[in-house]
């Protein structure tokens, strides 16, 4: 059986292949915090989090994504995720996700890193 963080993640591509709100939303609390980048100013709350998504995007069909958890703390909720994000029309990222889940599974934190890698 999947951990939860597995399972987050499973249904974070899943609402990345399908952009559908529902799905996004339904990935964080209501007042969740999302850091598109370790220094960015942070998307707080379920609907800036499913706005800024939307409004950022990726179309399906034009990335692929490989992931595996690299260090789960079940007690805490606390998730480890290392990626490769590869845009077959851009550049190759290299990724790490800190996930903070609540009890139910949802995130209340989530930061994500990414590094450009040249084709």
């Amino acid at each position: 059986m999947a951990s939860a963080g597995e399972q987050w993640v499973e249904r974070y591509v899943a609402a990345w292949e399908s952009n559908d709100p529902g799905q996004i939303g339904a990935l964080f609390t209501d007042d969740a915090v999302y850091l598109t980048a370790p220094d960015h100013e942070p998307r707080r709350g379920r609907e800036a989090i499913v706005a800024g998504w939307l409004e950022d995007r990726d179309e399906p069909g034009t990335w692929s994504f490989d992931w595996k958890v690299i260090h789960e703390d079940e007690d805490t909720g606390f998730v480890v995720v290392q990626g490769k994000t590869v845009y077959p029309a851009e550049k190759d990222y290299l990724n790490l996700w800190i996930i903070r889940l609540a009890p139910d599974g949802r995130a209340t934190e989530y930061t994500e890193w990414y590094m450009p890698r040249k084709h």
